[in-house]
């Protein structure tokens, strides 16, 4: 008796195991299109969170049959180091970057991002080069990989802690030039009410990601990393873009 109750017991707890390596929070923030709240506020959960790459992701769980909660906060170095440190968790949509290869499992590329610099639509500024952009006043968003890609090439930047700061800040003339995405920046000047903006110069394109926490299964990581694989070659993934 005694010895099928630890049995039982044995089962029941590796059965909860189980269920707990099959189970991810998925973190992520505002980067229209690509991830963002339907309300457009700074929290939300679970249906309440929409975009390319969360809709990528819920039907890339759902058919690994993986039960991914998802979690939209502010701001990104929050969520970045809750990632980084706790098991469970995962976080997108992240930019790949040599610094970060080895801090994160990885799943992707989900989508695709290209880095700019923005001007005012009638801005007199022409860069010839990224060099160029050295005379200019430039904004980015604090913590942000695109951010980090100057400030490790010497640039200096005023950095705000809201990426949608940066679209005032141009607007006023308080900046000169916007750091961001082609996609996502364009979406979020739309919001607060800027249309009227150019790029001046392209800067990178950066694949984007899921980033998991290095004590993820690497079974899990490979289940949802073929299952990404698979609904790209049945076209799924571009259906979705197409939507947005």
């Amino acid at each position: 008796m005694f010895l099928l109750r630890f049995v039982t017991i044995l089962a029941l707890t590796c059965g909860l195991s189980l269920a707990r390596a099959e189970s991810l929070v998925l973190l992520t923030e505002n980067l229209p299109p690509f991830n963002m709240s339907v309300t457009g506020n700074n929290f939300a959960r679970d249906d309440n969170v929409t975009g390319i790459s969360t809709d990528i992701l819920r039907v890339v769980c759902e058919r690994a049959e993986v039960d991914c909660q998802l979690i939209l906060r502010f701001p990104w170095q929050r969520v970045y180091q809750q990632t980084l440190n706790d098991a469970g968790y995962g976080l997108f949509s992240t930019a790949r970057t040599a610094e970060r290869e080895k801090l994160f499992k990885w799943v992707g590329p989900v989508a695709s991002n290209d880095w700019v610099l923005f001007a005012k639509g009638d801005s007199s500024i022409q860069l010839a080069s990224l060099d160029d952009a050295r005379r200019y006043r430039i904004g980015g968003y604090k913590g942000d990989a695109k951010t980090q890609f100057l400030l490790d090439k010497g640039f200096e930047l005023q950095t705000a802690l809201r990426d949608n700061e940066n679209v005032h800040k141009l607007n006023r003339g308080q900046i000169d030039l916007w750091l961001a995405s082609s996609q996502a920046g364009r979406f979020m000047a739309r919001q607060e009410g800027m249309e009227n903006l150019k790029v001046v110069q392209h800067l990178h394109t950066a694949d984007l990601y899921l980033a998991l926490n290095l004590q993820t299964p690497d079974e899990l990581v490979q289940k949802l990393q073929k299952t990404l694989d698979s609904l790209r070659a049945e076209g799924a993934l571009k259906a979705i873009e197409d939507r947005y």
